[in-house]
């Protein structure tokens, strides 16, 4: 008997086996399918998946032996992925010198051996598809074309293992670091409101002991006092981003939609000058994430406030109920948004309407917050605008049951 010889290529085609993750893994049935068809196709009593691990051979699929695993130094395998040849065969393994006295020989019978080295993307050889019988023989072209096909099938099983892994690392890793952009997000958040409350505070104090300031002096007052707003509005909208899945729980509410569109009244319309007008005006029981959903109307009624351009602002709510989803359109008479920027507005810090009707610059975070929400809820939402006249928004969510 003689050992198989390590490659050469050794350290990185072990790098190669291990990198797949599956050595020491359960049976599995993808792969046990394939010997059994391979078992089949080929006639053979045994046929294996075989990994050659470092001092071992281990079996990922078996089918015709109870073995998990066997010495490499005495492996069939050891030697096909050493050999030149697409496929290894042995006719009779007592006549071969590489196998007289070898212990598979002798004690399971294994006389006939064909085997498909498993070969990388790179070119290592990781292992083999193989067939053993208990008497001399040879395949036919048919049995050899399956076995060669079978082991690139195999392979591909590897692959897409691999890709699996490699995208539920790319996860994790954008999770952890969404997580610190969440947590930066807060920390900075709160660590700026408190010497904005503070400019607040000492610009009013200022101005109300304004007999002993220039008007140039108060001007600049209230510029500080308005930036210090802005500023602060746009550390909020930050926040609300970025805490926006918190929003979204796996637990579903019946929500009155009546209640619903009052309750985001109460919150963004604060004068006579705004008309909210929902159909249908009776009740319907929306089931869905409340607090997500009540937040995406009130950035919609707050844009719509904002950024209207008429003496009456005017926001038309209807609700429609399909088999397997609602769909909400929320309608204003505002600016509008022109046709190029119509496809940008989601992009979070995207500024459609450079200001808004008292003048302020928008933040660029309400409509991406919108989309997100809704991304969260496996929902999605459409838009429609005419210039000068008004925008449409079309929310789809899915139905759930409680």
């Amino acid at each position: 008997m003689i050992a198989p010889p390590i490659p050469k290529d050794e350290i990185q085609r072990q790098a190669a086996v291990e990198k797949y993750q599956l050595l020491d893994t359960m049976p599995e049935e993808n792969y046990d399918n394939i010997t059994s068809i391979i078992s089949s196709i080929c006639e053979a009593p045994i046929s294996l998946i075989t990994l050659v691990d470092k001092d071992r051979n281990f079996l990922k699929s078996r089918q015709g032996v109870d073995l998990s695993e066997s010495p490499r130094d005495i492996s069939f395998c050891g030697h096909a992925i050493v050999s030149e040849e697409e496929i290894m065969i042995v006719t009779d393994a007592r006549e071969d010198e590489r196998f007289k006295d070898n212990p598979l020989v002798e004690g399971l019978d294994a006389i006939f051996y064909a085997g498909v080295p498993l070969v990388d993307v790179n070119g290592y050889k990781l292992g083999t598809l193989c067939v053993y019988d208990h008497k001399p023989r040879v395949l036919t072209n048919h049995q050899i074309s399956a076995l060669k096909a079978m082991a690139k099938q195999v392979m591909s099983l590897f692959e897409e293992r691999f890709k699996t892994f490699e995208l539920e690392r790319i996860g994790s890793i954008l999770k952890d670091r969404n997580d610190e952009l969440k947590d930066f997000a807060g920390i900075v958040s709160h660590d700026l409101k408190a010497p904005l409350s503070n400019i607040l505070m000492i610009s009013d104090l200022l101005k109300e002991n304004s007999t002993s300031l220039s008007s140039q002096s108060i001007e600049y007052l209230g510029i500080l006092k308005d930036s210090t707003k802005s500023m602060s509005r746009y550390i909020d909208g930050m926040l609300q981003f970025y805490r926006s899945e918190e929003l979204v729980t796996e637990n579903y509410d019946n929500v009155s939609y009546v209640d619903l569109i009052e309750d985001v009244i109460s919150m963004t319309v604060m004068d006579d000058s705004v008309e909210v007008i929902y159909i249908p005006e009776t009740d319907t029981t929306l089931v869905t994430n409340e607090i997500a959903l009540q937040q995406i109307l009130i950035n919609l009624f707050t844009n719509a406030v904002k950024y209207s351009d008429k003496s009456k602002t005017a926001i038309d709510v209807v609700l429609i109920s399909h088999s397997n989803e609602y769909e909400l359109h929320i309608k204003d008479n505002g600016m509008g948004i022109a046709p190029d920027r119509i496809q940008s507005i989601f992009k979070l810090f995207y500024i459609a309407t450079q200001e808004d009707k008292n003048g302020k610059p928008g933040t660029g975070i309400g409509l991406a917050t919108v989309a997100r929400l809704l991304e969260h809820m496996n929902g999605r939402i459409e838009v429609s605008s005419e210039l000068g006249k008004w925008t449409e928004f079309k929310i789809f969510l899915p139905k759930k049951e409680v």
